[in-house]
């Protein structure tokens, strides 16, 4: 053995439990000395690496399969097992190299520039690896490389690559590794993690020594910087949210990395060689230590998890991987939702205390190393609104001036949110420590307190911008301390792709939008609510009922009525009065009536409008719901608002102001007919009388209700001197529905629309409505509103293909039915969403029709199935309107049967309903098989 350099192991390098650590590779001594016969008498250097891989090979198996059956013991908790990962690597490296240096390339008496060490780097050299992490190491020389050191390095990586290991790396001196490092902060920050595996030592402690002297000291400031910047970037890569719907374990913001951070900059500045040690340099309480520690182990099992599901580094918690997980770590369906659910929930608070513990922690040394330009420009640019008695501003930072006197009062613990939307600034973390540490003092009594209701008020109403002190309350646990009705949906998840946020972030994001159309930022694209709030409404009402509006969820019972229930009680202790109590409440109980009949109903049936209006009674009921129903879909998601949804709603709101102001009676659908009428002479220019007579003559009622006169004017033309056997199509973009309008004329016959539905579903179009009715003279009118599968209206360049291949199935040359096995498929990252099917038949809501609704899992083929066993069984389809939300749909039908009447027969309805299951039944199999 070299001067200086390390003894074989008798034990793992890192702890380990005792049953992994008995095995025999971790006593490396023995491991190696039991192969170097079998190597003394092997052919060539080739022979003697496979024999080195052989042996590895089958001890790691054994290893890792100890390891697999420790975590299994204790699958929310990873310490141990990211540990025994790092230990047994660290014993193959060990034996690597001690075998290859003193056997494949021995060298008895290596020169002062032939030593070598081996050092662990990144997560490698913290010791922390997941079961699929890379292994970085680092091959220090003294000088330049010499043949010798280049042959061992070069024997080591093939037996590691060999063993399948993925294997990063690289050849360095310490001059190498001091110039490096200057000039960038990822290679700096892998030297700063570096740990001796084997090989030269003194070689290690001279990097060691070097690095302190002349690489870190005195550069914590920019270090600081540089990490901060690359945290920012990282983030802003990770979609920049703490509640990504399929969040990064390690990159995304709140996750690994962040912790790692913290670390990172720990060490640089004060040398610490665990986490731990954190507490006792004054960066972190032990409380937050804990807190640190419980996140960590958490997100390494979850990462655990991942990898061995996946089988390769998968750092991504997909929805189908989410699920499995929730498995493995012991989550179990509970009160009304499903493990992952609960799972998920647990994963966005250990996110969200991560990312209170990052800011916590980075504002601290901002205090100490960064920025002094900052604070000197800060001392310059002094606020203009002077701050209230007992706070300060420190930094561009609201703080509390005397923490004993703070205390004293405990409204002050909300009074200091307000003083942060007073003036303008951020609340700093030593003042957030304060408030967390004492938040047993909020109370029942203070929750009863007026004037503690006064001040939240005030937080919601006079500042323009409540969401940001919500969002701070909310993460520091003031929000469900206040009101602990909250506290159950506080980084709850819904585990379908239609919510991009959990529910206390949905409901930030509601008041958030509220708070937009107020400051009249939203004109443009949110022009009713903007003229509401402009005419006036009870905003004390509307701000209260966003914030309670969803508080009801993750419970079995339906959580509009649950949070009605709730509001009854939280809406009183917040300061308003019985009136506004009452309509609070009705607020939350029908948070989604008026979305759910825009979207799920024909809102051209007059009893649609008349149905809505007689649960809304009042013109301010109606004009507070329109405004929470528009502030909760632009809560749910980016992209979830668009034209189309804002038109049905616009449409909704005009009829029932109309039936509101005029009486019910006017909504009728003789007046309707007139108006349609009327409208078609006036668009029809240039038409003889008798053209005229003969196109308002030809069609029934339901048509003049459901389409709109432009459309009416398609038709028109469609129709005019229409030979039997010709399919007459017009396609165009419909910018006010955000949709292409598919307008069909032709020969009418059974399953006609489910043909219609089977051309569309084969050009991958979504349709989100559809109209068909027949003329008295025998033609089917049929209008679909379609988008593309981004949701979006076709671009005019597509249309050529989207007419073709309609033609080529309404002429039979392409048979939908069996063009559509190859394309009905769910993606396999989807398939875990669950949604049970649902079937209703109302024959309340429609004076002539039955509304048959089917919620249910969403797929490409499933309108064309429904549509398929509709007419199979003799059901005309009237309309159909066709809600999405997400992975699920609503589609409803408004039909009658072979003879003009509704389904009102319980046996009849048993039976179709039997057949539209067994029908989603077998289209689901189908698209879930490969």
């Amino acid at each position: 053995m070299a001067p200086g350099s390390e003894p074989a192991h008798r034990g793992p390098t890192v702890a380990v439990p005792a049953e992994i650590g008995a095995h025999p590779l971790f006593d490396t001594g023995n491991f190696q000395d039991a192969l170097r016969p079998g190597l003394a008498e092997a052919e060539d250097t080739r022979a003697q690496r496979a024999l080195i891989v052989q042996a590895l090979t089958d001890a790691r198996r054994e290893v890792v399969a100890a390891i697999a059956d420790d975590f299994a013991a204790h699958p929310r908790a990873a310490r141990a097992t990211v540990n025994a990962h790092a230990a047994l690597t660290d014993a193959m490296v060990q034996v690597v190299f001690t075998l290859v240096s003193e056997v494949l390339h021995p060298r008895a008496n290596p020169t002062e520039g032939e030593h070598l060490a081996v050092m662990a780097v990144g997560g490698y050299g913290r010791a922390e690896m997941a079961p699929q992490s890379d292994i970085d190491l680092l091959f220090l020389t003294p000088y330049k490389m010499t043949a010798w050191a280049e042959s061992v390095i070069e024997s080591m990586l093939y037996i590691l690559w060999d063993l399948r290991l993925k294997v990063g790396h690289a050849s360095r001196t310490v001059r190498d590794c001091l110039r490096l490092g200057r000039e960038d902060y990822t290679i700096r920050t892998a030297l700063l993690e570096r740990r001796f595996i084997c090989g030269h030592h003194d070689l290690a402690i001279k990097l060691r020594d070097k690095l302190r002297n002349e690489l870190f000291k005195g550069t914590s400031t920019e270090f600081i910087e540089a990490k901060l910047a690359e945290r920012a970037e990282r983030h802003k890569r990770q979609g920049g949210q703490r509640y990504v719907l399929e969040p990064n374990v390690k990159e995304g913001k709140g996750g690994l990395r962040d912790l790692q951070t913290l670390y990172w900059i720990g060490k640089y500045i004060h040398a610490v060689r665990q986490a731990a040690e954190l507490v006792d340099q004054g960066l972190l309480t032990r409380e937050e230590y804990q807190t640190f520690a419980a996140a960590e182990d958490f997100l390494w099992a979850v990462r655990c998890h991942l990898h061995l599901i996946a089988k390769r580094a998968q750092d991504q918690l997909t929805f189908d991987l989410q699920v499995e997980v929730a498995a493995r770590m012991g989550y179990s369906d509970v009160g009304g939702r499903r493990a992952v659910e609960h799972f998920m929930q647990d994963y966005f608070r250990h996110a969200t205390h991560v990312g209170e513990l990052t800011r916590v922690f980075l504002t601290a040394l901002e205090e100490r190393h960064v920025k002094k330009e900052a604070m000197l420009a800060g001392l310059l640019r002094r606020s203009r609104r002077k701050t209230r008695e007992g706070f300060r501003v420190d930094r561009g930072r609201v703080n509390v001036v005397d923490q004993k006197a703070f205390l004293k009062d405990k409204l002050n613990l909300l009074r200091l949110f307000e003083e942060g939307l007073r003036t303008g600034k951020l609340i700093h973390p030593e003042a957030m420590r304060l408030v967390t540490a004492h938040l047993d003092m909020i109370d029942d009594g203070m929750r009863e307190d007026r004037e503690a209701a006064r001040i939240f008020l005030d937080l919601l109403l006079k500042h323009g911008n409540p969401e940001r002190a919500l969002r701070r309350m909310n993460e520091l646990g003031v929000l469900s301390a206040f009101i602990p009705e909250f506290e159950p949906i506080v980084a709850m998840m819904q585990f379908n792709v239609y919510h991009s946020y959990t529910v206390d972030e949905h409901t930030i994001q509601t008041i958030s939008t509220l708070a937009q159309i107020e400051r009249k930022e939203l004109i443009e694209e949110l022009p009713l609510s903007s003229s509401i709030l402009e005419e006036g409404v009870n905003r004390r009402v509307l701000y209260v009922a966003l914030l309670l509006h969803d508080i009801g969820k993750g419970r079995p019972e339906d959580h509009s009525i649950l949070g009605a229930q709730i509001a009854r009680k939280v809406a009183p202790r917040l300061g308003l009065n019985a009136e506004e109590c009452e309509t609070v409440e009705w607020l939350v109980r029908y948070h989604l009536f008026m979305s759910d009949m825009a979207q799920k109903r024909d809102i051209a049936d007059p009893r649609t409008v008349r149905d809505f209006a007689k649960v809304v009674k009042t013109r301010k009921r109606l004009d507070l719901l329109t405004v929470l129903t528009v502030c909760d879909i632009r809560g749910v998601g980016p992209n979830t608002w668009n034209n189309w949804k804002a038109m049905l709603l616009r449409r909704l709101y005009a009829e029932t102001t109309d039936a509101l102001e005029a009486g019910l009676e006017t909504v009728n659908r003789d007046k309707r007919l007139n108006e349609a009428k009327r409208g078609l002479r006036e668009r029809l220019t240039g038409w003889e009388a008798k053209d005229i007579r003969k196109e308002t003559a030809r069609h029934y009622g339901p048509y003049w209700q459901g389409l709109s006169t432009d459309t009416h004017g398609v038709f028109a033309k469609l129709l005019r001197d229409i030979p039997d056997d010709a399919i007459r199509i017009d396609i165009k973009p419909d910018p006010d529905h955000d949709a292409t309008r598919a307008c069909f004329a032709l020969a009418d016959h059974p399953g006609i629309f489910s043909r219609l539905a089977g051309a569309l579903a084969l050009v991958g179009a979504n349709v989100v409505d559809a109209r068909t009715y027949t003329s008295k003279d025998g033609y089917a009118t049929a209008v679909f509103w379609v988008q593309d599968a981004e949701g979006h209206p076709y671009e005019a360049a597509r249309l050529p293909r989207l007419r073709a291949m309609i033609e080529k199935t309404l002429k039979g040359e392409v048979v939908a039915r069996d063009a559509l096995k190859d394309r009905d498929k769910i993606k396999k990252r989807e398939r875990q969403f669950q949604f049970p099917t649902h079937v209703t038949f109302d024959n309340e809501g429609s004076e002539i029709y039955t509304i048959v609704e089917v919620d249910t899992r969403d797929r490409p083929g499933l309108l064309y199935d429904l549509t398929r066993t509709l007419a199979a069984n003799n059901i005309y389809i009237a309309s159909a309107v066709i809600a999405t939300y997400g992975a699920q749909v609503v589609d409803t039908f408004y039909v009658k049967d072979m003879f003009g009447l509704k389904l009102q027969t319980k046996s009849k309805q048993e039976s179709l309903e039997r057949k539209l299951r067994q029908a989603i039944t077998e289209g689901a199999e189908r698209a879930r098989s490969e």
